[in-house]
């Protein structure tokens, strides 16, 4: 009888089939998550840690052995009597790619499920349509994997990092003015037809920050900013060792910070007025603001923000006073960010940002001037590395869940 003296439904027998499945997959479920936190760990020290009775973590463990996601690892040593028998996840139940799409450079790896690349490759973006730029990430994630050694259906998600905020309900890129074409709606349903994989499409900057936070200048900071200054300005916020994406997904898009005065280099009318080609923060702050600081305090010839702080390397003026301009201008820009965050922590990265040996002086220095709250600022630990680190983490992440999920299916089926 249930509660209250009312018989039971008829199909209460199929109700608890359905709990003893639910029960069983939860306490699947916790096991792996405490093999992935603690391996190699015993069946016994799992009984220990989770609370759960001997036969019940054996049983457990066993499925996850025959569904290949645990393997054993070896015998403990140094204990008492008979030696037990070790276990760890098994990184070969899925593999993930991670891609980088910048105006630059287009980057791919391919890795288990411990996150460890099996094979990545880059190659310079020189695509001018967004079918281009497509086609171009799609043959070189299509090499990289059998580079890997594996066949195409072996992975089990991919995540792409890009400039701008992708809108899901759209299915399209917004904001990403760097590259051209981008923003074309259907871009993730066509990744996915030509990788044949689950895709998810985050801001670069967003995925460089839980980069830095899994094994950069981040690790490990409950509250921190990433801020990548190169061909764009942008920044992802990490509390806790989790994205804050804001409302829409456009958190940390401070390139749009507007500026007084307005700058004069507008393109286009929009319903209330002038729009400006990108952000108003970014045409001051990026590489091109380095290459016009640096014109218009004399230098001249060819010019590109690497040959401005090379020249300022050499202490050659006026490049080092363009330099010192463009820390002042990011002190500014931390400043803005330390008083509506009040972060930790900001990690500099990017094209720019990776001059932090001839920035970092000028702007604690600016910083000092500007307020009284000051985070600390840091280089980048991974460099150029970071928004393919943070893809390849994030889509480990999903895929983790996905193969678990496929395996609990099978077990109801």
């Amino acid at each position: 009888m249930t509660p209250g003296g009312i018989p039971p439904e008829p199909d209460a027998p199929a109700v608890a089939h359905w709990n003893r499945g639910v029960l069983r997959s939860h306490n699947e479920r916790v096991l792996l998550d405490r093999v992935r936190a603690a391996a190699p760990i015993s069946r016994a020290q799992l009984a220990r840690d989770t609370g759960l009775s001997k036969p019940t973590v054996s049983t457990a463990l066993d499925a996850l052995e025959r569904a290949g996601l645990v393997r054993p690892v070896g015998l403990e040593t140094g204990a008492r009597g008979r030696a037990a028998l070790l276990y760890e996840p098994d990184p070969t139940a899925g593999y993930v790619v991670g891609i980088d799409v910048g105006r630059s450079w287009i980057r791919v790896a391919v890795a288990d499920l411990d996150g460890r690349l099996l094979a990545r490759q880059d190659r310079h973006n020189r695509a001018r349509t967004s079918a281009t730029m497509l086609a171009t990430a799609t043959d070189l994630a299509r090499t990289v994997v059998a580079d890997a050694g594996l066949e195409p259906t072996a992975v089990v998600h991919t995540v792409i990092g890009c400039p701008g905020v992708y809108d899901r309900a759209a299915d399209r890129i917004r904001y990403a003015v760097n590259l051209p074409g981008w923003g074309r709606p259907g871009l993730r349903g066509r990744m996915e037809a030509a990788l044949g994989t689950t895709v998810d499409i985050v801001n670069d900057a967003n995925l460089a920050a839980l980069g830095e936070y899994h094994g950069g200048a981040g690790a490990g900071c409950p509250l921190f900013v990433y801020v990548t200054v190169g061909t764009g300005l942008g920044m992802g916020i990490v509390a806790d060792g989790r994205l804050f994406p804001g409302a829409g997904g456009a958190a940390g898009e401070i390139g749009f910070l507007p500026l007084s005065p307005r700058p004069s280099d507008r393109v286009g009318h929009g319903a209330s007025g002038p729009v400006p080609r990108r952000g108003m923060l970014e045409d001051a702050v990026s590489a091109d603001a380095v290459v016009r600081g640096a014109r218009a305090l004399g230098m001249t010839g060819p010019l590109t923000a690497k040959a401005v702080f090379d020249a300022a390397r050499r202490a050659e003026e006026p490049a080092a006073s363009a330099v010192r301009h463009e820390a002042q201008r990011l002190a500014h820009v931390v400043a803005s960010v330390a008083a509506v965050l009040d972060p930790e922590l900001v990690v500099l990265g990017g094209g720019i940002g990776a001059n932090a040996d001839l920035l970092l002086g000028p702007m604690t220095a600016e910083l000092h001037e500007l307020t009284p709250l000051r985070p600390r600022v840091a280089a980048s630990g991974l460099g150029e590395e970071a928004v393919l680190l943070g893809a390849v983490a994030t889509a480990v992440a999903t895929a983790r869940d996905r193969v678990f999920t496929h395996h609990t299916m099978g077990q109801q089926g």
